[in-house]
């Protein structure tokens, strides 16, 4: 083999083993970079779930998971929010009372932080069933009433668009709000308590001795 043979053999040689090298490196930075990650179990067993609403367009709804649990957010319109005092009258739990159903930062006439975006758990309380999102004004099923909100088809339970449960209905109270905050003006993090700095910038006061919202500033 003349010399020229034996370089060129061995440069191939080098290369080969660079790349191999290279994928082994690649390979060993994803476990790393997944452990970064919340796993599939960590997300069941409750870690917070991160998610953007850019996207999201007035009127539409989108769906995180967390927990295990479908967590709905909706961006309401200005004519849905206007829509929710006229509705107290026929609700069972208009004022949020209940307050295991949501964290007390949402205890206000929207249930929310920001007033258009709802967050919810997409599960009914009377047996755990899925509500559909019901969006359009006096549909022919839901009665000249009806103002946009969630409708159970299982047994019949209805919420209005702050998650609020009617009177009259199987389930006994409003849809369960989750813990949130914000991340930036799109993004929300599902599972997470916001901090009173945050609370306050975006116009809620606190309870300075309990470190919990007393309502809209």
């Amino acid at each position: 083999m003349s010399g020229d043979d034996v370089n060129k053999s061995r440069r191939r040689l080098l290369v080969a083993t660079s790349v191999v090298g290279g994928v082994g490196t690649a390979f060993a930075a994803v476990p790393f970079v997944k452990s970064m990650l919340p796993s599939a179990r960590d997300k069941t067993a409750g870690a917070p779930v991160e998610a953007d609403f850019s996207k999201l367009e007035p009127g539409q709804q989108m769906t995180v998971q967390w927990r295990g649990k479908p967590v709905w957010l909706i961006n309401r319109t200005a004519q849905n929010l206007d829509d929710l005092p006229g509705l107290d009258s026929q609700l069972a739990d208009p004022d949020s009372a209940v307050l295991t159903q949501q964290p007390s930062y949402c205890v206000n006439g929207h249930r929310s932080i920001k007033p258009n975006l709802l967050v919810v758990v997409g599960i009914c309380t009377h047996l755990g069933c899925s509500p559909t999102y019901r969006p359009e004004v006096a549909p022919a099923d839901l009665g000249p009433d009806w103002k946009g909100g969630f409708f159970c088809p299982c047994h019949g339970s209805r919420y209005d668009l702050a998650g609020r449960v009617y009177s009259g209905v199987p389930a006994p109270t409003n849809l369960e709000v989750p813990p949130y905050t914000f991340v930036g003006q799109t993004g929300i993090i599902v599972g997470e308590d916001p901090t009173a700095s945050q609370l306050k910038s975006l116009g809620l006061a606190v309870n300075s001795s309990a470190d919990k919202t007393e309502g809209v500033a």
